[in-house]
């Protein structure tokens, strides 16, 4: 399984957002700003978004089919795929 494989990656990126989600409960608990809150939400959704993304696009990668392996008309589309995903999940 793709998720086993990249496990200390993936497991990395989590640490991360926790580490964002304790600044953020530490930011509520002083009574820090809207602006100042929203920018560590903000942070949290785009690591959260980016660990989302990687997650999709190995799955499709492994499961569909690999773009990079076959040049059927599945692939383009899977591709395609994982390039909207990329996008909309900025």
């Amino acid at each position: 399984m793709h998720t086993i494989k990249d496990k200390n990656k993936l497991i990395a990126r989590v640490r991360r957002i926790k580490g964002q989600a304790e600044a953020l409960e530490r930011a509520l608990e002083a009574e820090l700003g809207c602006s100042d809150v929203l920018m560590l939400v903000s942070s949290m959704r785009g690591a959260v978004n980016g660990l989302t993304a990687e997650v999709m696009e190995d799955h499709i990668r492994n499961h569909i089919v690999d773009p990079d392996k076959d040049n059927s008309k599945s692939a383009q589309g899977a591709a395609e795929l994982i390039e909207v995903l990329r996008t909309y999940l900025k």
